[in-house]
């Protein structure tokens, strides 16, 4: 399949998306066909956020010529345009009064003011409630843009106050040739990550990149292969909920330092100095926040892991059926063909039903080894526990 061609600039990071990217400058030329409220949907990895924000920059800018505000905006830095990216479990109310309190300013230098909503599928039905009237009725200089996995996942009453647009999904060859592009990667192991990934760029990206993240999902899959009764089971569970929790760590440790260092030279104490009782507070509501992202981290990690797993019964399923050419996981051919003569399909499909009840689980806060053990006896019984 050939590359699609680069659109011009600030969409240029925009990769596959040639309908979305068209509908987008359209409304952007065309002030009467502008709606005031958008929801871009789309898989994860397909670049809803990448969009939304070259869309932020092109209502604010005064032209296509006006590439310095463009950037201003692609920096996260133009104050005509607000972003929510929220790395907790769900959006607060506190943070979408925040945004409809803000929506209701002026644009202080551009031409519009863009409020952008990312994972607005995080929201509760009480939350979502406080943008309904924004929504329905904003000033006449202001766009919203929300951003979600698909429209199911937000309340009726916001689809109908916004203009959807939809994503397509990337096929593997050309998530794999923007890894290529990006990163240098070798052409092999870019199409491995983009199989690997199911085609989320920025999973693919970084499984093309990171020989430990490769090693680790290898290992994990043959782990729940290997997996042979209770014992194994409870095992297995534990040793994914520790690599989950050590990758969150890795990712966050670095970031909460900086930003720790950053707060105590804002109020003027030295690495190591005693925190006075007038600092604490802040401290420990940037600790607070440090957590609630940690939880959020280490959630997402194991969300990752039944990705992963889905695929691998996913493949067994095709393989029950003949489909052998679109295996996703094919360097576990060999194993996956012995599971499926193995495996009656009605067993394959008790799994994979077991894997989006964990999911759902997980959303729950039910304790994750717990969900995991379960989901492990099942794949080793074929019967809900």
């Amino acid at each position: 399949m050939p590359a699609p061609v680069l659109a011009p600039f600030p969409w240029t990071d925009v990769w596959g998306q040639d309908a979305a990217v068209e509908a987008l400058r359209a409304a952007v030329e065309d002030p009467a066909a502008l709606a005031h409220a958008w929801l871009i949907t789309g898989p994860p990895g397909s670049g809803r956020s990448t969009l939304a924000t070259a869309f932020a920059a092109s209502l604010v800018a005064e032209g296509p010529d006006d590439e310095a505000t463009m950037r201003q905006v692609l920096a996260g830095a133009h104050p005509d345009v607000t972003v929510l990216r929220t790395e907790k479990v769900i959006i607060t109310i506190a943070e979408a009064r925040a945004l409809v309190e803000r929506s209701y300013f002026g644009p202080s230098s551009g031409r519009y003011r863009v409020i952008v909503v990312e994972d607005a599928d995080r929201m509760t039905e009480r939350t979502s409630n406080v943008l309904l009237k924004a929504l329905e009725e904003p000033p006449e200089q202001t766009v919203w843009v929300l951003c979600a996995p698909s429209e199911a996942d937000l309340l009726p009453t916001i689809r109908s106050r916004v203009r959807s647009l939809r994503l397509r999904e990337p096929d593997v060859a050309s998530v794999a040739e923007l890894i290529v592009r990006r990163t240098g990667a070798d052409p092999a192991i870019a199409e491995q990550a983009a199989r690997h990934a199911q085609r989320h760029i920025g999973m693919a990206q970084r499984l093309a990149t990171d020989d430990s993240a490769r090693a680790r999902r290898d290992q994990t899959l043959r782990a729940v292969l290997g997996t042979r009764g209770v014992s194994d089971a409870v095992e297995v569970a534990g040793q994914i909920v520790q690599a989950a929790t050590d990758d969150a760590k890795a990712l966050t440790a670095a970031r909460d330092d900086a930003e720790r260092r950053a707060l105590l030279h804002t109020v003027g104490l030295a690495e190591g100095q005693a925190v006075p009782p007038a600092v604490r507070s802040q401290i420990n509501a940037l600790e607070d926040e440090q957590k609630q992202r940690a939880r959020r981290s280490v959630r997402d990690g194991l969300d990752r892991v039944l990705t992963d797993m889905q695929s691998l019964f996913r493949d067994v399923i095709m393989l029950q059926f003949g489909r052998e050419e679109s295996l996703i996981n094919q360097e576990l051919a060999a194993e996956l063909s012995v599971l499926a003569t193995a495996w009656e399909p009605e067993r394959t499909l008790v799994v994979l039903d077991h894997l989006a009840q964990t999911r759902e689980s997980l959303e729950r806060n039910v304790a994750p080894a717990l969900a995991l053990e379960s989901l492990l006896v099942t794949v080793t019984s074929g019967r809900m526990p």
